[in-house]
């Protein structure tokens, strides 16, 4: 057999310049991309550093003992992140979620969720913040999380079998030490709505068709009517170190036909304007869905690409302003803060300029060209990996 070659360029080391128009561009709260795409979705990276190592994410291979992860001089530190949350937030963005790599590696990130947790929308629509997790370390967090500010919590979780988790995560990290830490965010209140209800804990499962198919029914049996809603993720093409390949692609209709095998469901409306995922509802006997079984979730951002309705940015642990997850290049705001000394102002102008002119597409570019080829099939031009910028 034949060793993977994995092609590595440090988008670390690539950035555009964010620069500040000449025509003010204020902060108005209707901020639109070329596409007229709003901005109401932010997603901020904490840290570069994960303890585990999924293939699909952080191989061992490259994310190995010799690779250099970034300083910590070149993270932006809390105030820098409230500072630019504040900003993004008055150009409209409602919902601000924490990635990594694994957020919870980040030492003391209690006090930024705290921070962020008291931003006051214009309209005082409370905002909702969220993080997602590989719930090694949520079981002893979960509380501290809650009592900070946090609102919701999403756990990443590939399977209930053990011997198919450890070998997913390639750390050899045990599957019942997730399922204490989802119940422990359970416990804490993590995901509870204005009426006690647990609508906001949710469970995300990459399905892998040479990997973790066999786990998708025992996870539906395991989270169906727990108030925990389970979803499930296309392999996708992030980046260049995951040896991504389309045959390794189950398709969500295909995860939905698993399940029906065994439970039927029917279709929800989104939840949102720009929701990802579509919803199933577990039935009952009547054939209607029952809330007290609860639903599922598929995110199909590759046979059925939802670009369109993309409101999502993607802030890097040390500053760039990323405009789509198969990006190459992202804008450096942390420039403006330590070295130009901008005004939040100049900030939210930067920002709106860079927004206006955003036109991605990957996914709908992606499916509709040839199986073999790629929109940034240029070795010039390697997408960023989502350990860097978050899923």
């Amino acid at each position: 057999m034949s060793e993977r070659v994995i092609p590595l360029v440090d988008q670390r080391l690539r950035a555009l310049a964010a620069t500040v128009p000449a025509l003010p561009i204020a902060a108005t709260g209707l901020l639109s991309d070329s596409l007229g795409r709003p901005l109401s979705d932010l997603r901020i990276s904490v840290t570069d550093r994960c303890n585990f190592r999924c293939n699909y994410c952080m191989p061992k291979e490259v994310f190995n003992k010799d690779y250099a992860y970034l300083p910590h001089s070149e993270l932006l530190n809390f105030e820098e992140i409230t500072r630019l949350a504040k900003v993004f937030v008055a150009h409209g963005v409602r919902k601000i979620r924490l990635t990594g790599g694994e957020p919870l590696l980040r030492k003391n990130l209690e006090i930024l969720i705290d921070q962020l947790a008291n931003i006051q929308t214009p309209d005082g629509t409370p905002l909702d913040l969220t993080l997602t997790t590989n719930g090694s370390l949520l079981a002893r967090k979960a509380k501290s999380l809650k009592d900070a500010g946090l609102n919701r919590v999403t756990v990443s979780l590939d399977g209930l079998d053990d011997a198919v988790f450890r070998a997913m995560n390639d750390v050899d990290f045990p599957v019942a030490d997730v399922l204490d830490g989802i119940a422990a965010a359970k416990d804490a209140g993590l995901g509870l709505d204005a009426n006690g209800q647990l609508t906001g804990l949710k469970v995300n499962m990459v399905v892998k068709r040479t990997t973790n198919v066999d786990q998708i029914l025992p996870m539906a049996r395991h989270f169906r009517g727990s108030g925990i809603t389970l979803r499930f993720i296309e392999y996708m093409d992030v980046g260049a170190t995951n040896g991504w390949c389309m045959d390794d692609v189950l398709p969500s209709a295909e995860v939905i036909q698993h399940i029906q095998q065994e439970f039927p469901l029917v279709a929800l409306e989104a939840s949102a304007p720009g929701e990802t995922a579509q919803r199933w509802g577990y039935a009952n006997a009547n054939g209607v869905f029952d809330p007290a079984l609860g639903e599922v979730g598929v995110i199909s951002s590759v046979t059925q690409a939802f670009c369109r309705d993309c409101n999502r940015a993607r802030l890097s642990t040390e500053g760039k302003l990323y405009l789509c997850l198969f990006a190459t290049q992202g804008y450096d705001l942390r420039s403006l803060m330590r070295g130009s000394q901008a005004s939040d102002a100049d900030i939210a102008s930067a920002i709106g300029h860079i927004w206006h002119k955003r036109d991605d597409r990957y996914s709908e570019l992606r499916a509709s060209m040839p199986a073999d080829s790629s929109p940034n099939s240029s070795s010039t031009a390697r997408r960023v990996e989502m350990s860097y910028i978050g899923g």
